[in-house]
């Protein structure tokens, strides 16, 4: 006689942006642990569809999701985790955690956030892909959620979270103004590249972009810093379309 067929119905996220407050928490918590990918999809899969594992029989393993129990195979359970496989990549639009104790942070994409906030950040952001160390996070962190944050606010799972978000703010605008994150993204530069730049170059390209933007014009240096995040990446960007198409008709030699 042959066995009914069991019919589960797993719900789980479909990306980052539909995640909650206490989900995001989690992942980043998972991923501050070191756990492996497979195991951070195989613990959110179980947490998020409601699914619990009882204990183990032989090789498989009984669980219950609902009021139901049943048994599943470790390979049923692998085959469910390539819709999780979003969790291997940074957030394609900025996702952050709603609050650090009582303090909120501001617009997760930089809208409507001052320009030198945004440069600020990324010197941060910068100074930690180059040193790995957690000060720089926790500096940014106190920048983002607009609070002198003191270390012990802050959990690995913050630190986690804070990275995540500020280089899916980098992704994303080098999707939105690509004239200008393609030019930037040279060896050496502030804003990528394949080499991690010193402090000294990092301020010579924070130069360039504000002499970019004041056209030499220092008087207007306050003003600059003042301008909306994307209203001054904008600019950056057109100046940077105008370089390209010049140097396409007018080659040097």
């Amino acid at each position: 006689m042959e066995s009914p067929v069991l019919h589960i119905d797993l719900a789980v996220p479909l990306g980052w942006h539909e995640l909650s407050d206490a989900q995001l928490r989690y992942a980043f918590e998972l991923i501050a642990r070191n756990y492996t990918s497979d195991e951070i999809k195989t613990l959110c899969l179980c947490r998020w569809a409601g699914l619990s594992v009882r204990h183990r029989h032989n090789a498989d393993y009984i669980c219950r999701l609902r009021k139901r129990t049943f048994r599943l195979t470790a390979l049923q359970i692998a085959e469910c985790l390539p819709a999780l496989d979003w969790l291997d990549t940074i957030p394609p639009q900025p996702a952050c955690i709603s609050r650090i104790g009582r303090y909120r942070p501001f617009a997760p994409d930089f809208s409507e956030v001052a320009f030198e906030k945004f440069i600020i950040c990324d010197n941060l952001y910068q100074g930690y892909l180059a040193t790995r160390r957690d000060d720089l996070l926790d500096q940014l962190a106190s920048i983002l959620y607009n609070h002198n944050l003191s270390p012990h606010n802050l959990s690995p799972a913050h630190r986690v979270s804070i990275f995540y978000w500020f280089a899916s703010v980098k992704d994303l605008f080098a999707r939105l103004y690509p004239n200008f994150f393609q030019t930037a993204s040279q060896p050496d530069n502030l804003l990528g590249g394949s080499r991690l730049p010193s402090g000294a170059q990092i301020q010579q390209a924070v130069n360039a972009m504000i002499r970019a933007l004041t056209k030499g014009d220092i008087t207007k240096e306050r003003e600059i810093l003042a301008l909306d995040t994307h209203r001054a990446l904008t600019e950056l960007d057109a100046q940077a379309k105008e370089y390209k198409e010049f140097n396409a008709k007018f080659p040097k030699k």
